[in-house]
């Protein structure tokens, strides 16, 4: 794969991972709750992830019972409540809030490697904090008039979503030092499933799951929207140092914002759109400050 196709197949990795608020919406339309949706991505994401890993290496399969610690950390800590999080902040506030909420996770590692991994807190780093800071401020609408545009709960839930987003790259490192990244991956998604699938209420659901209509969507939601750009922006990582593979990432918030605008009628002020360069410039500060650097986003660590 040349350079230039490798930043096409990062890139329409990230778009894939901006249009989830399409089949997320569609699914809560047609009755299912957020813990439910969550349920059926991860469940999905692994049924498709088993079977790459599969069809790649099944060698990728064999762990030690003990190294279970670590996918209890990014499955059940990090990507349940991760989605989740997430998914109840698309209901809460909107899908281009949700996502630029979402992408405070950089700042949360930065702040947990500095106390875990003693990573330096560099004047770039924390302006890169304070970037953060003033752009959420924007984007919830408590500047520049101190009105608010967003619940306190959805505020809270956006945060949350960007936390545990953050909490896969140190859940993960650890991870990573005993294993390939295929291996975190497919069990990260395993150990969700059995983590969150029984105690979702699916059951209640089966009127419903007995179209199959509805699989296209659950299909959409754990193939095109989570397996497959999971492939593309492997691949692309396989050509292009991963500090410029998650500046590229970025475009993830602004498709999620396109799709909400183009699609669901979701509009945004002035302020909140400044809201949005701030943070996603600020991502981009501290992937520059990264360059090199052992710790993975939770984009690198291919979730």
């Amino acid at each position: 794969m040349k350079h230039r196709s490798a930043l096409v197949s990062i890139g329409l990795g990230a778009t894939l991972w901006g249009i989830i608020g399409i089949f997320v919406t569609y699914l809560y339309d047609l009755g299912f709750n957020p813990v439910q949706v969550v349920a059926l991505r991860v469940f999905m994401a692994a049924v498709f992830m088993s079977v790459y890993v599969a069809l790649k290496d099944k060698r990728l399969f064999r762990i030690k019972l003990s190294d279970s610690r670590y996918f209890i950390g990014t499955g059940i800590i990090s990507i349940v409540f991760f989605n989740w999080c997430l998914f109840s902040a698309m209901e809460e506030t909107s899908i281009s809030i949700a996502f630029v909420l979402l992408y405070t996770a950089p700042a949360f590692v930065t702040i947990l490697s500095k106390f875990l991994f003693q990573e330096p807190l560099t004047t770039r780093k924390i302006s890169a904090l304070l970037t953060t800071f003033i752009g959420c401020t924007l984007v919830i609408g408590l500047l520049p008039d101190m009105s608010g545009s967003i619940s306190l709960y959805g505020l809270l839930l956006g945060l949350g979503s960007g936390f545990f987003y953050a909490l896969y790259s140190i859940f993960g490192k650890y991870a990573l030092q005993k294993h390939n990244s295929l291996t975190v991956t497919v069990y990260t998604f395993l150990f969700a499933t059995v983590a969150v699938v029984p105690f979702s209420g699916l059951g209640e659901m089966v009127p419903v799951l007995s179209d199959w209509k509805v699989w296209g969507f659950i299909v959409g939601l754990g193939f095109l929207c989570t397996m497959l750009p999971f492939i593309l922006y492997t691949k692309g990582l396989e050509h292009v140092e991963s500090s410029r593979a998650s500046i590229i990432a970025t475009i993830e918030p602004v498709v999620a914002s396109l799709t909400g605008f183009l699609l669901f009628n979701e509009t945004l002020t002035l302020w909140q759109y400044v809201g949005i360069a701030f943070v996603i410039g600020s991502v981009i500060m501290v992937q520059e400050t990264r360059k090199g650097n052992r710790v993975q986003t939770l984009e690198e660590a291919n979730v």
